[in-house]
């Protein structure tokens, strides 16, 4: 199986388009972990992203005839912007289909490099099947974004490049996982030459598709996928890359939104510049990976695979990055409720900076509070601070892995409604586009009364709602139903400790 793809690779044409990106080490994250790490800057391509070597392969590959047709793919930005591109290049029409979700940053790039924009459904899948429809309608050439030998070969150049650079000198390369494409390509070639290096895929927690595929020996499709990393957001991953995959690769790392967002600062302290979410998941993957292993004295390359990032996520990124590299914890203590309570608090957690505080009076008796504090020596500091705080006295709960708490409660915690009967609490996830919010609302409908409700935007492409929901307990099972009847992701958080300790009745 390798032996086709090596002369793929070495055929591929991809520098009409691409640039040979430069191998940089990370000098300030190899001190910290004792590793050697090198980053290889595909962000510093032309549309800022890997995707246009794959994508101008296929193309430029493409007799005049067929070419002159015209092209078509679907995509939420990266690749659309390499078809984009590389259709320029050889003078020929292109359409891209991408979700109605797909910042406007990644829209207008496609839309200056030439391209025809369709905005359809509210993710990738959706927007593949309205490209494969229109591919028919108007006899247009259909360019995958991943799952396609010239697409793979033309990724598998950053394979090419990498060795070259290097002297084939590296312990292992991490690269970043959705569809497959760019790790079969690198994997494939990397150990056709050098099989002792070590290809270790990384992917979010919730986009895991490589990672459970590989685990079942077989491609299966996710119900959904998280939304933050988007680049990665595939449901299901390409069937000629998974057979790559589970060929060369050695294994899956995961990781979540927090050490993604640590990431992303990571490599903007050592480059200075400021990769997508996707783009740092190598990053992340390095250093989940050496918390476990010995890496002393080896040298890992990261792909940073792009940095196509909306500015307006960098808000939430700056949110969670210091959660992520667990320089800061966030903890739900009761303390009594009367004066001097905060400050004997404050002195009880040393000389650790407090990042937030948060609390309601709720009775003459206790006060439930919900701090932040600042961390210098990771996890293993929380937890002896936390240790320190219960042998003072305090009733601790740790909530820096509470999702509901990072995303919600930090930001309304006002005590409880006594008087409220019945009440269920729900997370929901809806896509993030003009009057998003209104259908939600309608959706919900007027049956069952809102009791509580938050919604804040968090600079991504999928907006968040906290809501509290009156319901009978006769009424439990149609009100369920009606959920599964509005195709909301939701979650059940009626018995989050967050939500008892300082929002429930």
């Amino acid at each position: 199986m390798a032996s086709p793809y090596i002369e793929r690779i070495l055929r591929a044409h991809v520098y009409d388009v691409a640039i040979e990106t430069p191998l940089e080490e990370a000098a300030r994250l190899s001190r910290r972990i004792g590793a050697r790490v090198l980053l290889k800057r595909e962000d510093l391509q032309p549309i800022f992203s890997f995707k246009l070597r794959g994508a101008y392969n296929k193309i430029v590959h493409l007799s005049q005839a067929i070419a002159q047709r015209g092209v078509i793919c679907a995509s939420a930005g990266n690749h659309a912007q390499g078809v984009a591109l590389a259709a320029r290049q050889r003078s020929i029409p292109a359409v891209v289909v991408m979700p109605q979700t797909t910042p406007h940053i990644k829209v207008q790039a496609v839309l200056d490099l030439g391209a025809e924009v369709v905005l359809h459904g509210d993710d990738y899948d959706t927007a593949a099947e309205r490209a494969l429809a229109l591919a028919r309608e108007r006899h247009l050439v259909f360019v995958h974004a991943f799952d396609d030998p010239d697409v793979i070969a033309g990724q598998g150049t950053v394979g090419v490049e990498i060795l070259r650079q290097s002297g084939g000198e590296i312990d292992a390369i991490f690269v970043p996982v959705g569809g497959g494409g760019l790790i079969g390509g690198i994997a494939v070639y990397v150990k056709y030459l050098y099989p002792q290096i070590k290809i270790i895929g990384v992917e979010p927690e919730d986009a895991a598709a490589m990672y459970e595929s590989l685990r079942m020996g077989r491609r299966i499709t996710l119900e959904r996928v998280g939304m933050f990393a988007d680049g990665v957001a595939v449901k299901r991953v390409g069937e000629e890359c998974f057979a790559l995959a589970r060929e060369h690769v050695d294994e899956i790392v995961l990781v979540d939104t927090d050490e993604i967002c640590a990431a992303i600062q990571d490599v903007f302290e050592d480059t200075r510049s400021i990769v997508e979410p996707a783009g740092a998941l190598a990053v992340a993957g390095i250093k989940k990976y050496a918390a476990r292993a010995d890496v002393s004295g080896q040298r890992l390359v990261a792909i940073n695979s792009g940095a196509n990032m909306n500015f307006d996520r960098l808000r939430h990124v700056a949110e969670r990055a210091d959660l992520g590299a667990a320089r800061e914890a966030l903890l739900a203590a009761e303390i009594p409720e009367e004066p001097g309570s905060f400050l004997r608090f404050c002195e009880a957690l040393g000389q650790h900076s407090v990042t937030e505080f948060n609390y309601r009076y709720e009775n003459a008796r206790a006060a439930q509070i919900f701090v932040g504090f600042a961390l210098s020596q990771g996890r293993s500091e929380r937890q002896s601070v936390i240790q320190a705080l219960r042998a003072a006295g305090y009733s601790i709960t740790d909530m820096t892995d509470n999702e509901m708490a990072k995303l919600h409660v930090r930001y309304m915690v006002g005590g409880h409604a006594r008087a409220i009967e019945y009440e269920l609490l729900y997370r929901f996830e809806f896509p993030e586009r003009p009057g998003a919010l209104v259908k939600f609302l309608q959706a919900i409908g007027t049956r069952w009364n809102i009791s509580l409700f938050h919604y804040r935007n968090h600079g991504s492409d999928y907006g968040r709602v906290l809501a509290g929901i009156q319901v009978a307990p006769g009424e439990r099972a149609q009100f369920v139903e009606h959920l599964h009847e509005l195709h909301y992701p939701y979650v059940e958080e009626t018995q989050n400790a967050a939500y008892r300790m300082f929002l429930g009745a």
